[in-house]
């Protein structure tokens, strides 16, 4: 866990990669909420058996949104930042799915913070001091050499 106590110190740190996630291990349980959620039910998904016989990875595999919905909860286990009291998910840049995360597999993300940008007073808060972070989030998987997931994230904290 990266502790960063101040704007200065999230400064600081562009262009370093700053944090590592914990490793989550991806369940069958989440692939099939997930695709309950999104209305995804694609066999290579949800079909245990199906994709045991037919699939190139011998598994079923997590959807790459699924992969990509982990963002929040890998920087939230990287990253401590004790004075923000708001942040807001401002967007994605970009985002790419390099190869598959097979049903069993664990995960992590190294997170590189990119650029920070203070942002104008909030109209209806002018108290709170804001910044814009781009960060890339990498998301690899246990014992592969690509990335799963590499995304650009871009987050707004007030402090």
């Amino acid at each position: 866990m990266r502790t960063i106590a101040s704007l200065e110190e999230l400064e600081s740190l562009q262009g370093q990669e700053v944090a590592v996630s914990d490793w989550r291990e991806i369940t069958q349980q989440q692939v099939n909420l997930f695709a309950e959620a999104t209305g995804d039910h694609q066999w290579i998904h949800i079909d245990v058996e199906r994709a045991r016989r037919e699939s190139p990875y011998g598994a079923p595999i997590a959807h790459g949104f699924l992969t990509l919905s982990l963002l929040p909860a890998l920087m939230q286990s990287a990253l401590h930042m004790p004075g923000v009291k708001m942040g807001v998910n401002y967007g994605l840049n970009k985002v790419r799915f390099p190869a598959p995360v097979p049903v069993g597999s664990r995960v992590r993300g190294r997170i590189k913070l990119l650029k920070v940008e203070r942002l104008d007073p909030l109209p209806n808060a002018p108290e709170l001091v804001g910044a814009q972070s781009t960060w890339e989030v990498t998301i690899e998987r246990e014992g592969s050499d690509r990335p799963v997931c590499v995304a650009e994230s871009i987050s707004r904290r007030y402090s």
